[in-house]
């Protein structure tokens, strides 16, 4: 047998020294041979995005360390490398796609730039902006030739995430590195991304290397799986026999910790606490010289939906639908028009002086948790900045208040000290929830809350927030591409589609018997996946 492309052996990952140092990885060892496909799965924070990073040697020096271990690959010694050697295996023989893509695009540089990058970084020849069109097309990036020059904060979660896999495979890499590549995509582009890997290491003969909290994904991409917990492998095997006859009770927990189905008697609807009247957010694409309007960007076209105390309505959809915009619309966080009634006031009419003692009754969990927490405050300032804005409270009750809500999300508070990079990223998806759940607001949107969750915490969040909405009577908007998430939470379901809604109604009516073709495209993409 030939040599493995990659080998781990007796890797140790420390942060710190000292009696503060803390061990991230303990002495795992894998491989990977060439052309296979390896998922490292394990709950957040167990060490499966350290061991990828160290392959790579992209952890922050000098605080993060090697105590011991060995990593080769192709027979070059990883370790022991110079820049110099690292530089011509980095984005050419190894590609990498990140976990978060808004904290890893150049938020000042558009996308032909970014990508075009990975390109000219190792010498490719050739119409660089074909090739770039061709990357994006290949990862399912709608309407690449006209959006070349979109900056990141103008592309949806998914769309970034589309960008980041496109220079990943620009230099078609021997191995790709893959941490968590479909978390922000929806379930149709999610399962041409995985047909796309499977066809490219097929052709190529690319390894893969695949970090996901998803047990479905894992199931349908990898040849083998290795089960991290607490920095060590617990188990590993061919994927079939480990996720269907685990051995360990660790992966059996999180092999049953499916979120399951809501149910609940719907038979007298809540008045709404929110309404939506034809709301509309069009932006302006603006070209020539003179920078003039040639047409709009219709993201929100006309929507109207209610939000009903004590309920969830799902809204679901593709990446780049307008899901995320309406939910901001709905909270007056990006401008539009129509009528959004809340306590009997037209929220689109507000001046920000009159819209702020209303916010603290309307909150939102945002879908990128590293972009979204300030990098210079700590977990405490984080929670608590809402509590020193709405309610000014006594010192002692903030904290009791603070440490009450990282208890909701599952979180020690031992952590209020620490910043928002010391944690990984489901992590800080759980700060951000407990950050919007101090408040105890009436109105909830949570824009993708669990797509950085690993499965058991995601079945323990979506338990919290049942149990909050019955205590507190919330209205929550969940958005989420994940329909099996959707069928836990919510009690209705609206479809999007290029800024409109095209079907809406109960869950049970919409998830088994759609009306519309778009809706049973998804259902079949989503559940065929979990199926494989």
């Amino acid at each position: 047998m030939s040599a493995p492309l990659l080998t781990v052996e007796d890797l140790r990952v420390t942060f710190g020294r000292g009696d503060t140092a803390i061990e991230a990885v303990r002495g795992i060892s894998f491989t990977v041979a060439r052309g296979e496909s390896v998922a490292i799965v394990g709950e957040s924070g167990s060490g499966k995005s350290v061991t990828a990073l160290s392959v790579l040697r992209l952890l922050p020096a000098p605080k993060a360390h090697h105590p011991s271990g060995r990593i080769s690959f192709d027979g070059q010694d990883m370790l022991g490398a110079d820049e110099a050697q690292l530089q011509r295996i980095r984005g050419n023989r190894i590609g990498m796609v990140f976990q978060e893509p808004m904290s890893s695009l150049n938020p000042l540089h558009v996308i032909v730039r970014q990508v075009g990058e990975a390109l000219d970084a190792h010498g490719a020849h050739g119409d660089q902006r074909a090739r770039v069109i061709e990357l994006l097309h290949s990862v399912g990036f709608p309407d690449a030739e006209h959006r070349l020059n979109a900056l990141p904060h103008e592309l949806s979660g998914g769309e970034r995430q589309r960008v980041m896999l496109a220079m990943a495979l620009a230099n078609k890499p021997d191995l790709l590195i893959a941490d968590e590549p479909t978390t922000a995509l929806d379930v149709t582009i999610q399962a041409q991304v995985l047909e796309l890997m499977r066809t490219l290491r097929h052709e190529t003969g690319m390894a893969l290397l695949f970090i996901t909290h998803d047990l479905a994904v894992a199931r349908a991409i990898a040849d083998r799986v290795l089960v991290m917990k607490d920095g060590v492998i617990v188990e590993q095997g061919p994927t079939a026999a480990v996720l269907n006859a685990p051995r360990e009770a660790y992966t059996k927990t999180l092999v049953q910790a499916e979120p399951k189905a809501l149910t609940r008697d719907n038979a007298a609807d809540p008045a709404p606490v929110l309404s939506a009247d034809d709301v509309k957010c069009w932006f302006p694409i603006k070209r020539g010289l003179l920078r003039r309007t040639v047409d709009h960007l219709k993201a929100v076209d006309g929507v109207s939906l209610a939000l009903r105390a004590g309920r969830t309505l799902g809204l679901v959809g593709e990446s780049g639908s307008g899901k995320s915009t309406l939910g901001y619309s709905l909270l007056n966080l990006v401008p539009g028009t129509g009528t959004v009634t809340f306590r009997g006031r037209n929220l689109k009419t507000l001046k920000p002086r009159e819209m702020r003692p209303l916010r603290r009754h309307l909150q939102i969990v945002f879908q990128d948790p590293f972009g979204s927490l300030s990098p210079r405050l700590t977990v405490r300032d984080i929670v608590g900045e809402g509590l020193d804005v709405h309610e000014r409270i006594a010192p002692g009750e903030r904290e009791a208040r603070i440490a009450a809500a990282l208890r909701d999300v599952r979180l020690d508070t031992d952590i209020l000290d620490r910043y928002p990079h010391e944690f990984s990223g489901g992590q800080r998806q759980r700060i951000a929830v407990a950050r919007a759940l101090v408040l105890r607001p009436h109105v909830l949107v949570l824009d993708e809350p669990t797509s950085a969750l690993d499965v058991s915490v995601q079945a323990q969040l979506i338990d919290l927030l049942r149990d909050l909405q019955a205590q507190t009577g919330m209205a929550y908007l969940f958005i989420s591409h994940d329909l099996r998430v959707i069928r836990a939470v919510a009690d209705e379901i609206a479809v999007m589609r290029r800024g409109r809604i095209v079907e809406a109604g109960p869950a049970a009516q919409v998830l088994t018997a759609p009306r519309e073709d778009y809706t049973r495209a998804l259902m079949a993409a989503a559940f065929e996946l979990k199926a494989r």
